[in-house]
């Protein structure tokens, strides 16, 4: 589903999403198995990874209140909240939540429901987090 207003540029994947309006993937993008919320910015070569390769158990987990909770999902991206900006060449990983507001920096790779308002989050986030 997409809502209105929204723009893809040229190699914009996404598959079985919800973006809301005014959200652009601006090129070469993937979003998989996620909820983009209203007037998100992906810069070019963003990814929003649904699968876990590197894992036996392959359920995506998500974190709330510090807890993990299954999803009962192979396949299962990210939420990204509203007015978020996903900088160029990073990548957001399977059960992520970014909050809204949020700025993953460019060539990031963002694994964790944190709070990242106004900021960027150099290094601290990354795949082996959870």
């Amino acid at each position: 589903w997409v809502g209105e207003g929204c723009i893809f540029g040229p190699g914009a994947e996404l598959k079985s999403s919800f973006v809301f309006a005014g959200s652009k993937l601006a090129h070469f993008n993937f979003v998989g198995d996620s909820i983009v919320g209203s007037d998100v910015n992906f810069e070019a070569g963003s990814v929003v990874c649904n699968y876990r390769n590197e894992r036996q158990d392959k359920e995506i987990q998500v974190r709330l209140a510090g807890a993990l909770q299954r999803t009962g999902h192979r396949k299962f991206g990210a939420v990204i909240g509203d007015r978020s900006r996903i900088g160029a060449n990073s990548v957001v990983a399977p059960g992520a939540l970014v909050r809204p507001d949020s700025i993953v920096a460019r060539e990031e790779r963002f694994a964790e429901a944190l709070a990242l308002t106004q900021s960027s989050c150099h290094g601290a986030h990354g795949f082996n987090a959870r």
